[in-house]
């Protein structure tokens, strides 16, 4: 069975327009995804999904393929959904752009965990660090039932609790690899537009849940960081050269 990774990356992000190339230790940030990536499941198996020239043009000069979509892709997974088209594969293993820490090992974790349970989506998650600040909007809060299937993601701190004995000392936190088949990526991109709660929330997976499919988690290595805003650059770099990057 194949499997590949796919990078979506938008140049025109609301947030933070043209993030996939801004320079994290001297080098724009979606080549760093895609060398990571590479490590897993090898340079040819590795995409990147954009509507953008520049960041084509950047990612095949070193080596890498890209897969033009359009510039009204609903959201990642809706442009993944398309360049899938393109790309023929069994596994479709979506690494966020702005996942310049991403874990080889957490890549093929997933995959193995999707092998086994092919009619599952499957999703990452790691526990919030005493670093992190689990009240921040840009941290998706995963809730899970005990054997790691997905009840809910949250911008808000949940779980929540009644009496403050009863707080959760821990959070889960998204990690965004996921893994899909062809028929799971056109089904979401058929259902034609955001669920209620995903355009609430501003969080993709939950229109999965509005499909009725079970979405399952699995625990990957902690530290995770992603680049969201400009503000977290100088973090993401210095937890990078900390971890031996660059």
């Amino acid at each position: 069975m194949r499997s590949v990774v796919m990078i979506p990356a938008r140049y025109g992000s609301s947030r933070y327009p043209g993030k996939p190339l801004v320079n994290l230790i001297n080098k724009p940030m979606v080549l760093w995804v895609a060398e990571l990536s590479a490590k897993a499941v090898g340079k040819e198996n590795v995409y990147v999904a954009t509507e953008s020239e520049r960041i084509a043009k950047t990612v095949e000069d070193a080596g890498f393929n890209a897969v033009m979509t359009t510039d009204d892709a609903l959201t990642g997974t809706d442009r993944l959904a398309q360049a899938a088209e393109k790309v023929e594969a069994d596994i479709y293993i979506n690494v966020q752009g702005d996942e310049a820490l991403v874990d080889p090992a957490d890549i093929l974790k997933v995959r193995d965990t999707k092998l086994e349970n092919m009619g599952d989506v499957i999703n990452g998650f790691s526990w919030v660090s005493g670093e992190e600040d689990p009240h921040s909007v840009n941290i998706p809060k995963v809730i899970t039932t005990e054997d790691n299937k997905l009840v809910y993601m949250s911008r808000v701190a949940l779980p929540g609790f009644k009496d403050p004995k009863y707080a959760p000392l821990r959070y889960k936190k998204q990690v965004c690899i996921y893994a899909f088949t062809r028929e799971e990526l056109a089904s979401f991109r058929a259902f034609g537009r955001k669920s209620e709660l995903e355009y609430y929330e501003d969080i993709e997976i939950l229109r999965f849940l509005e499909m009725g499919k079970t979405v399952r988690l699995v625990e990957t290595k902690p530290g995770s960081l992603a680049v969201d805003v400009p503000e977290d650059v100088a973090k993401v770099e210095a937890a990078m050269r900390k971890a031996g990057l660059g």
